[in-house]
């Protein structure tokens, strides 16, 4: 068996949807144990656990790990905020590399019902995000920023970002594991009530969902299937913005994704399937052509050619992305990777899309002042 190579050996999620009378460890509890079934593994088999979270306090790992009566293994508790999930898996993988390890389980975790709601909490340790913060500008304030500026650009009007959250929404009611499960129209999306001009709140992932996401990842091959490989795996943080540069350059992802495609020995035309942080559907908009499937100005066409629909010939968030899957955010980044999984090895039921070879999920993270994003991961995936 080549040590150099990481596979994916196992891997499970838990429904995304509100659930605030079930502990954060139970549900990461399950996740982990139907991906210990899914990998033919047991507990045993586990030399250590990543656990990627945001909200959930101090040594939630280890406090997951206490009740499956697994002793003794090190446990590492990851925050890097949305992107989390996607950095414990880059770690992990530097583990095995090292061969510190044979078999890692990676797990995240999020119950974002405890915050009770709202925007997510920025960070406050920032006195510019602070004053930002107060100020009004959040998340969806930023992203409405891009999205107005894209759709001058682009001599565009709102119906383009509507067509993002109708397609995936239609995934989504695909996905047995999403929390939107409603398909939609470009009317209805249009209608429902403004969050921050011009993203209605059909655009905006939900802010209220829980969920967990589990996989293994080993340099030994042994489930029976056909193997999945960890063929790319890149972190990068955020460089400084100046005034003069362009809200529309998703600098880091753009980054993050040439390095990954270096590393893989591909290029964007060789990927069949993608997973990325639609947070707001400008950001896949924008993500497009970050990532190189669309050329500079060029995805608005990409997307009403139905080419990242799941028949279409690169399909994007064929779980329904954020949108509608639901982002709680130390699960999102392993969840779009158990997606994948199963997209490579033809798992993926209603939502499959046609015999994939390679796929690649992309997850930023973190909004601090003067900064594109605090994080962004990109991972390929191949078989």
């Amino acid at each position: 068996m080549n040590k150099n190579m990481i596979y994916i050996e196992g891997v499970a999620m838990t429904r995304f949807d509100k659930q605030p009378n079930t502990l954060a460890p139970e549900l990461a509890q399950g996740a982990i144990l139907n991906a210990l079934r899914d990998a033919n593994l047991t507990l045993n088999d586990i030399e250590a656990i990543y656990c990627a979270n945001v909200f959930g306090g101090m040594i939630l790992g280890q406090l997951i790990v206490r009740d499956l009566q697994l002793q003794g293994i090190p446990i590492y508790n990851i925050e890097n905020a949305c992107a989390s999930g996607a950095t414990a898996v880059h770690l992990a993988k530097h583990a095995l590399l090292a061969q510190q390890y044979k078999t890692i389980l990676v797990v995240g975790i999020e119950q974002l019902t405890q915050l009770g709601g709202g925007t997510i909490p920025l960070q406050l340790n920032d006195h510019k995000t602070r004053v930002y913060s107060n100020s009004g500008l959040v998340l969806p304030s930023i992203y409405a920023m891009r999205a107005t500026r894209y759709l001058y650009e682009r001599n565009e009007d709102p119906s383009l970002l509507a067509q993002v959250a109708v397609k995936n929404r239609f995934n989504g009611s695909l996905n047995p594991y999403a929390q939107q499960r409603m398909p939609t129209t470009i009317e209805a999306v249009l209608s429902s009530r403004m969050i921050a001009e011009p993203l209605t709140l059909m655009q905006c992932c939900p802010s209220q969902v829980d969920g967990a996401a589990a996989l293994i990842l080993s340099t030994e091959h042994n489930n029976g299937r056909k193997p999945v490989k960890l063929l790319a795996s890149i972190v990068q943080s955020g460089m400084q913005e100046k005034y003069t540069d362009d809200i529309l350059d998703a600098e880091i992802t753009a980054r993050a994704a040439r390095m990954a495609y270096e590393q893989a020995g591909i290029g964007p035309s060789d990927i069949n399937v993608i997973e990325l942080h639609d947070a707001f559907t400008i950001a896949e908009l924008i993500y497009y052509e970050a990532l190189g499937i669309a050329k500079p100005g060029e995805g608005p066409q990409l997307l009403r050619s139905g080419e990242t629909e799941i028949s279409g010939k690169i399909p994007v968030n064929p779980s329904g992305g954020l949108l509608a899957k639901g982002h709680p955010l130390g699960a999102t980044g392993v969840a779009q990777m158990v997606e994948l999984t199963w997209q490579l090895e033809g798992r993926a039921k209603e939502r499959q899309v046609n015999k994939p070879k390679i796929a690649l999920a992309q997850c930023t993270g973190g909004g601090i002042a003067g900064v594109d994003h605090a994080a962004s991961s990109v991972h390929i995936l191949g078989t």
